[in-house]
């Protein structure tokens, strides 16, 4: 019997978009870019996230975080 395996899909960088960011990477994701943001940040070797509004550690609710920092090798842009 002969088996096919598929390797998974990796990629080198991920371009995403966060709502709200905090200093330490961590992502709030608002309407759609919650669809593929937080699949893609699992499958990349390098993440860099732009972000919306940036915020202080402390500002953002931990029970809003979808995406933890430590995914996020970069943040961008951001209205403090």
């Amino acid at each position: 019997m002969d088996y096919l395996i598929e390797t998974p899909l990796r990629a080198d960088i991920a371009l995403i978009y966060g709502s709200i960011v905090d200093e330490c990477g961590n992502i709030f994701y608002n309407a759609t870019t919650s669809n593929f943001n937080p699949i893609m940040v699992t499958a990349a070797d390098t993440v860099i996230c732009e972000a919306q509004k940036l915020v202080d550690i402390d500002e953002l609710d931990p029970n809003c975080i979808v995406t933890q920092g430590i995914f996020v090798d970069f943040i961008l842009g951001g209205d403090k």
